[in-house]
């Protein structure tokens, strides 16, 4: 009797990530640079690490206050470094990413004229399956340490 019992005992409840947080993926230096000609796009840099349990890959991002955003990589085509929108980017346990200037990193256009130098802003990186990882990003002059 004890045995059919034990049977339909629950295993312990999973807990559920907090929203706007995807497991496995850690955010460290993050900043957005701001544009040096205003009305010109701004720069989102930081470094991902993922350690989920499965891989997955970054298939687009959002900024607060910014119209539209791209994830971008620089890339040879006919000879010379171009930089463009990227497919997505896939992550494997234990890779670190960095989302740096003249690499990867995420184009915010039509930045809102009230984030300035000495704020932060959001970031979210979607995921594949939709799921959204959120974090908050320096705000940096153009002229300031990438």
């Amino acid at each position: 009797m004890a045995m059919a019992l034990a049977a339909c005992e629950s295993e312990a409840p999973v807990e559920a990530a907090p929203e706007g947080v995807v497991p496995g993926i850690e955010i460290e230096n993050a900043r957005l640079m701001l544009p040096p000609v205003s009305g010109n796009p701004a720069a989102v840099y930081f470094d991902l690490t993922y350690t989920g349990d499965r891989g997955l890959s970054i298939s687009g991002a959002e900024v607060e206050g910014a119209e539209k955003t791209e994830v971008h990589d620089t890339m040879e085509y006919e000879f010379k470094m171009q930089m463009g929108e990227t497919g997505p980017v896939a992550m494997r346990q234990g890779e670190t990413v960095s989302f740096e200037p003249g690499g990867k990193h995420i184009m915010a256009f039509g930045l809102d004229e009230s984030i300035t130098p000495g704020s932060t802003v959001e970031v979210a990186i979607r995921v594949s399956g939709g799921d959204k990882h959120k974090f908050q990003a320096e705000v940096k002059a153009a002229g300031d340490e990438r």
